[in-house]
């Protein structure tokens, strides 16, 4: 068993690839994988991923809105611990909540 703790932070970002963008902070104890998705959907597409690599815990950077952290703990299916950053109001995101930009009234 490693005494290693793996995370993820996962973030969004127009016209991100999570293949290309993602890269890893490693210490002797805890490294964690950055990840760029672009929206909530490729965000849940990538949680089986990071399962397989043993990653235990996601924190989600404050674009994920109410709505994007439910699907993000829906795809978990109580797999990993997630964590939230939060802002109503994301300033990289022309100041709206992901829920805004990438939840379509008929998913709500």
């Amino acid at each position: 068993m490693s005494d290693i703790f793996k995370a993820a932070f996962i973030f969004v970002a127009p016209a991100a690839d999570s293949k290309k963008h993602m890269s890893w902070v490693k210490t002797d104890k805890v490294h964690v994988k950055m990840v760029a998705v672009h929206d909530y959907h490729q965000g849940c597409m990538i949680i089986d991923d990071l399962c397989l690599e043993g990653i235990k815990a996601i924190e989600l950077c404050a674009g994920f809105g109410y709505l994007g952290v439910a699907s993000i703990v829906k795809a978990v299916d109580g797999r990993m611990h997630v964590g939230v950053v939060r802002f109503d109001r994301h300033p990289c995101l022309d100041n709206l909540s992901g829920d805004t930009l990438f939840m379509s009234s008929s998913e709500s």
